[in-house]
């Protein structure tokens, strides 16, 4: 890196105006809604050691997966992106390349998920760095007056693979204590797809427009980022329902057993309580079962809504019921 290129000879504002010019989008930080549309947003704040260890994630995957995670909030409300926002506290032991490519996989995100534009201001962080991001969205009119409320017998679907994110997580976190006891690389090409999974999660960028155009608008989505448990609670609280999700119809990438049993944890639980998968449920009438199965082919139906008094439970392959508990903030936060 030249010296033309760091942050004491750029200053903030060329910095910002810099890394901006790249993205090629428009600097907005609000958009006018189409009549009768609804706005929605979300917002998340991410932080060095605690939600991401830079010994072992990739800038440009940590960018991008920070947009993930807040674009799933906006269709989790039905909403389609518009507006990012984006506040990165730098810290000294960062540089203007650094940033750089933190932000590549920012607008790489954005610019997949359809954001129309975007802002961004820096500021300096004496502990470490902290992304902050805050996505608009627009739920249209028609999604909204096409939304029915949720009954019992609504299936419970799911976009994806559940608990790989954990134990890819377990997986770089073990590689870096054995690297740190005896500088030994750690050999992940087994595990790559759990590690994917983690440090890169995917996320359909056309998921609302094919709701909208096979006519099935969920009653209720939500965001699995907290446990598959916080999610399930959630939906039962919202809609004054019970819930009962089967555990053998919850979808895993292939090695997780595996991976489990030499972890030791258990993929079912990490599937219930870890974090970060990124996949969305969703409630969906089951009388639109058929239709769901024939063009949602990648997604999973993982169980249904039931009437109030059975609660939130976890059906086992021989049909004992577990009463579902969240570890999530969000379930302490209730």
């Amino acid at each position: 890196m030249s010296s033309e290129d760091s942050f004491s000879s750029l200053g903030k504002i060329e910095a910002i105006n810099n890394l901006l010019s790249s993205a090629g989008l428009k600097r907005e930080s609000s958009f006018s809604p189409t009549d009768g549309s609804l706005v929605k947003s979300a917002c998340r704040i991410f932080l060095e050691g605690i939600d991401f260890d830079l010994i072992y994630f990739p800038l440009p995957h940590l960018g991008y997966k920070c947009v993930v995670a807040v674009t799933g909030e906006l269709f989790a409300a039905l909403a389609h992106p518009r507006v990012l926002q984006v506040r990165l506290g730098v810290s000294a032991k960062l540089d203007y390349k650094n940033v750089q490519e933190l932000f590549k996989g920012i607008v790489a995100a954005a610019k997949e998920f359809g954001y129309a534009s975007m802002d961004l201001d820096l500021v300096p962080s004496p502990n470490g760095l902290t992304i902050g991001i805050s996505a608009v969205g627009e739920e249209l009119k028609s999604t909204e007056e096409r939304r029915r409320t949720a009954n019992s017998k609504d299936l419970i679907c799911i976009s994806g693979s559940l608990g790989a994110a954990f134990l890819g997580q377990m997986i770089l976190e073990r590689g870096k204590k054995n690297f740190e006891r005896d500088s030994s690389q750690p050999d992940l090409e087994k595990y790559k797809m759990l590690v994917g999974s983690y440090l890169k999660p995917e996320l359909n960028a056309s998921i609302l427009s094919n709701f909208e155009d096979d006519d099935i608008i969920p009653s209720n989505a939500y965001l699995v980022s907290h446990g598959l448990g916080d999610a399930v609670k959630r939906l039962v609280r919202d809609t004054g329902l019970g819930a009962k999700v089967y555990a053998d119809k919850i979808p895993f990438e292939g090695n997780s057993f595996d991976t489990g049993k030499e972890l030791d944890i258990d993929p079912i639980s990490a599937a219930m309580n870890g974090g970060d998968d990124f996949k969305l449920l969703f409630t969906i009438p089951i009388l639109s079962a058929e239709k769901f199965r024939r063009d949602f082919q990648t997604f999973e139906i993982i169980g249904h809504l039931a009437q109030s008094d059975v609660g939130s439970v976890l059906v086992t392959p021989d049909g004992l019921e577990h009463p579902i508990t969240a570890q999530g903030w969000p379930q302490e936060a209730e």
